[in-house]
This record gives structure tokens, C-alpha cells and sequence, in this order.
């Protein structure tokens, strides 16, 4: 299992950590802030400069849950990771697809009172960049106050177990977090688990409309960006019967009768992903009473919303857009369609 210490910049996480190793039988910590230093020496600068951190690289991402899952492999026991994770989306993305491998993150905040924040960032020496090297002077702790507050208020301290360390020392908050684990205050978080595929994929996706005939998309918690109703079918599952299945666990809606097939798409493989066919069924209209009782928030969707096709456009990946595009043409015509790669074929 993963224990994620989170909090502001300047909030002890990492001499936390330290002292948490020591509580916590066979466990090991993990800073991702070495995969910063790393990817500074691995990617063009220019490259780098586009972000503002280091957390907005797909490729940081995917290399902290990566090591993550290899360290456990190799080590077993307990991992604990101090890293300051404010944007919701990044959290989703990197707990959903540790807990795809069946790794459990238990989520602790440490939350001091904000003058004692102020106070730290005040007489804090920063170590440099870990994206571009350059200082980030005691400016750098202070800045991040603000966006810490707004993730504590939105979504943070919901989605984490808070330890008020204002009056604690390093080696107090740990006996709390320590505690915490071993007694199960604290369980894994609550997030889909998708496992991740290892060869071509079966995906059925449905449409559902509003009484305007706009189109619902969904943002799923566990992986990044906008899709439709809809997931991978299961080994023995019937492909409609799969859209049924995941329209009912993402929205809560049942859908009476079997939809009928728009398309079929055959997705190339595009490493690390392998591809498939992928499936979009035409799940009908919704009344507005249906549609305003869509089960959201849960754990499997942050949100959704009702779009035109011109809005989706905007939204979903050009291929993923073009899927949709002809599944709507072959809903005007009556007629399913073959698509490669969202292209038609004759």
C-alpha cells in the first residue's frame, strides 16, 4: 500500500515521511521530486519551459506511478510518498491508475494553521527547480499558500484524512498517521479500479441525449479527459449488455431496452495503449426528470455535462471526436458504420 502525505509547501511532509518510516514496519519513502530532477536532465529545455511545474508533464505522471508500483514490486511492504498534490484531476489520473494495479493510496493531509504556513515559508531555503534548475527562492512556499486553500476548500479535504500539525512535531504527526493506518481509521481511497490492459480491448460506449438532442459526456475520475458513458467488456460479457453495465455504475441510470449499434471503430494501437474495437450504441433520449437525476459526483465520474456536436468537438480527442461524428450520421441514416481509426470504410 501507498501512505500519501499531501499538504502545502513548507508543511513538514517530507521530515514527516522520515520519521513515519520508522513507525510504520517494512516501509520505504519515495520523494517524486527525484523524477523532477531526473526529467530536467532528460528533456529539452524547451520543452520544459512550456510548464510551470513539473506536475503538468504527462510524463512525471505516469513516471511516479510507474516507480511507485515498481519500488512495491520490488520491496513490498508500505510506501510512503510526501508530495504536495493540489489539482484534483492529477490526483484522479495518478490514485485511479495505482489502484488499476490493486494499490490501495491512503490519502493524509498535513494542515497546519495558515500563519504557522507563512511563518515557515518566511524563514525556508529551497533547494533549485527540479524542472529547469533555476533557484525558487522563499517566494516559491508563500506563492502555493493560495492554491493549497482553494484545493483544501473544493475537494481536498474531503478526499484526505487532515492532521492539524500546527502544535506537533514531525515525530508526533507521524505516530498520528501511523496510528491512523494501523487501526483502519484511514482506508484506501475510494476510486474506480480499472485494470490496465495488457493486449486490443473491447470498448462499448453509449450515446445519451437530452430532450434538445445534445449529447451526455462524462469525466471519469480515473483516467484525464472527456469520454461517453461506457468502458471495457468483460471476458463472456455481451458488448450491449457491457454499455447497459457501465451507463447504470457511472450514472445510475438503467436502461430499459437493449441500444442499438451506431458504430464500430477499430482504434490502432498507440504505446502504451494496445487498442481495439471500440463500440458506441445509441441509448435514446432522456427525459428531463431522468436527467437531472444523474448520479453524480461519485467514484466513478467528477462530472458530466450535456453537449452539442460542435461543443464535443472542443472536447474530446480529434479520434474519439470523429467516432462520435459518424455515430451521429449513422443515428440520422439508420444504419450502422465501419470506421478505422474514425475514418469510415466503404
Amino acid at each position: 500500500m501507498i501512505v500519501w502525505i499531501n499538504g502545502a509547501f513548507g508543511a513538514g511532509k517530507t521530515t514527516t515521511a522520515r520519521e513515519l518510516i520508522d513507525l510504520i514496519p517494512n516501509s520505504t519513502m519515495f520523494d517524486p521530486e527525484v523524477i523532477g530532477g531526473a526529467l530536467a536532465q532528460l528533456l529539452p529545455p524547451k520543452h520544459l519551459a512550456e510548464v510551470g511545474d513539473h506536475q503538468d508533464l504527462p510524463i512525471w505522471r505516469r513516471l511516479v506511478i510507474d516507480t511507485a508500483a515498481a519500488m512495491l514490486a520490488e520491496l513490498g511492504g508500505t510506501l510512503v510518498v510526501p508530495m504536495t498534490l493540489l489539482r484534483q484531476e492529477y490526483r484522479d489520473e495518478m490514485f485511479g491508475a495505482l489502484a488499476a494495479r490493486r494499490i490501495g493510496v491512503h490519502h493524509f493531509v498535513l494542515a497546519p494553521a495558515e500563519s504557522v504556513l507563512r511563518v515557515r515559508a518566511a524563514d525556508r531555503e529551497l533547494p533549485s527547480d527540479p524542472v529547469d534548475g533555476a533557484p525558487r527562492g522563499r517566494r516559491w512556499s508563500a506563492d502555493h499558500i493560495e492554491p493549497y486553500r482553494a484545493a483544501l476548500a473544493s475537494w481536498l479535504s474531503a478526499d484526505a484524512h487532515l492532521v492539524d500539525t500546527s502544535a506537533l512535531s514531525a515525530r508526533a504527526a507521524a505516530g498520528r498517521i501511523a496510528e491512523a493506518v494501523g487501526n483502519g481509521e484511514v482506508p484506501a481511497c475510494d476510486i474506480v479500479q480499472t485494470p490496465e490492459p495488457t493486449s486490443e480491448t473491447l470498448a462499448s460506449g453509449v450515446l445519451l441525449f437530452d430532450e434538445r438532442d445534445r449529447i451526455l459526456l462524462v469525466d471519469p475520475t480515473y483516467k484525464a479527459g472527456w469520454e461517453f458513458p461506457g468502458g471495457v467488456v468483460e471476458p463472456g460479457e455481451a458488448p450491449a449488455r457491457a454499455g447497459i453495465r457501465e451507463v447504470a455504475e457511472e450514472t445510475g441510470l438503467h436502461l430499459a431496452d437493449v441500444p442499438r449499434l451506431l458504430v464500430v471503430d477499430w482504434e490502432a494501437p498507440a504505446p502504451p495503449g494496445y487498442g481495439g474495437l471500440r463500440l458506441l450504441y445509441d441509448g435514446g433520449r432522456l427525459d428531463s426528470g431522468e436527467a437531472t437525476r444523474l448520479m453524480l459526483p461519485g467514484p466513478e465520474l467528477r462530472d458530466c455535462r450535456f453537449v452539442t456536436e460542435s461543443e464535443a468537438a472542443d472536447l474530446l480527442p480529434p479520434v474519439r471526436y470523429e467516432r462520435l461524428r459518424w455515430a451521429l450520421r449513422a443515428r440520422e441514416r439508420g444504419a450502422a458504420m465501419y470506421l478505422e481509426r474514425g475514418i469510415p470504410v466503404p
